[in-house]
Parts: structure tokens; C-alpha cells; sequence
């Protein structure tokens, strides 16, 4: 049976797997307490990140990379679009840029929030996190104005892959959303793949 271990954006990986439908087994990894704590988590990924897949004999790390493995290895399905459809080139973007893009800069404003004085908190590596967010979402916004979804009208592991993005960014980072994010967000988490990944990974509540 698949394993997934780790909140976080392992969050990304328990979702689409409700979407799909697949059996799976989720491990908590406490973070708080300490990696080092946890020697079964340090065996399947001695870096000490979540999340991490474990599928028999493969171990996966990296919430986009595990997505994409799903999809190969239990597809085809209608939230990978297959290559020769028009939605696959935004969804491949959408899906990339949902990390290396929105997640990734917003987990530096994310971490700013807690530092001890506003002059650390507000330092040129945040500053420069909040203009890559931004100047992302111009693209996200632009395509939401043509269609209900990243790829078109239909849902995609694109979506997951935003989403969450957007939900940390706004949840977790306290950046404002614009009214069609916004719309979008309601959409995606009206969908029960969503509210039963929230029923797992109980330290996102507060995003249902």
C-alpha cells in the first residue's frame, strides 16, 4: 500500500490521491519535535523533509515529483491531461509553477512572520519573495480570466498544485487574495477530494 509521510506539502500528495481514489496509509511526521526523533522517517528520507511516498521498493521525495509519479504510475486519468489534449501545456506550467513559482516564495514570507522585529521581517530576501508571488500570479490571474481552471474548464493536478500554493500563501503567509483567486479557491475546495485530504492532515483545518 502506499504510503505518504508528512503533513506540509504533503497536503498536495493526500489530496490528489483522494481525487484519484487510491488506497493509502498516512504517517504523520512531527516537525515541531524534531526529525531526529523519528528514526523510520530518517530511514525512507535521511534529508529530514516531508513529504515523502513510499511504494513498495520506490521512495519519493518532493510534493510536485510524487504527483507526477502517481499520475504515470496509476493513470492515465483525467487530472493529467494527456499530451496531444490543449490543456497539457498549462497544466505542466501550472503544475510546476504552483511550487517553484507561488509555494516557494511564499515559504520565505511564511517564515518571516515569525521572526522577532519588523526590521528582520521585512529584509530584502522577503521583499524579493512577495515580487516573485506577485509577479506569478499576474499569470495565474490572467488565466483564470479565460477559463475556471488552470488547464481549462476541467479540474487538473494543476489546481492541487496552486491551490496550495495559494492557500499557504493566504492562510499561512497573509498574503491578500484578489477577488479571482478567491473565486477559484472556493471552487477547488467545494470538491470532496479536498475536504477529505483536510480530514487527514488535521493541522490544515483552518483552510476548509
Amino acid at each position: 500500500m502506499l504510503t505518504v509521510y508528512g503533513e506540509g506539502r504533503g497536503f498536495r500528495v493526500v489530496w490528489l490521491l483522494e481525487e484519484m481514489g487510491l488506497p493509502y496509509r498516512f504517517r504523520p511526521v512531527d516537525m515541531l519535535a524534531g526529525v531526529e526523533n523519528d528514526p523510520e522517517f530518517l530511514q525512507i528520507n535521511p534529508s529530514g523533509f516531508i513529504p515523502a511516498l513510499v511504494d513498495g521498493d520506490t521512495v519519493m521525495v518532493e510534493s510536485i515529483a510524487i504527483m507526477d509519479y502517481l499520475l504515470a504510475r496509476y493513470g492515465p486519468h483525467p487530472l493529467a491531461p494527456e499530451p496531444q489534449s490543449d490543456a497539457f501545456a498549462p497544466y505542466r506550467q501550472f503544475l510546476m509553477m504552483g511550487e517553484a513559482g507561488l509555494a516557494g516564495a511564499s515559504y520565505w514570507v511564511l517564515n518571516a512572520r515569525f521572526l522577532p522585529t519588523e526590521a528582520e521581517r521585512d529584509n530584502p530576501t522577503v521583499r524579493h519573495a512577495l515580487r516573485q508571488y506577485h509577479n506569478r500570479m499576474k499569470l495565474v490571474r490572467r488565466q483564470l480570466e479565460r477559463t475556471q481552471y488552470l488547464a481549462g474548464d476541467g479540474f487538473t493536478a494543476a489546481d492541487i498544485s496552486v491551490a496550495y500554493a495559494l492557500l499557504q500563501s493566504w492562510k499561512s503567509a497573509g498574503i491578500a487574495l484578489e477577488a479571482p483567486e478567491a473565486a477559484y479557491l472556493d471552487r477547488c475546495r467545494d470538491r470532496d477530494g479536498f475536504r477529505r485530504a483536510l480530514e487527514v492532515c488535521t493541522s490544515h483545518a483552518s483552510w476548509g
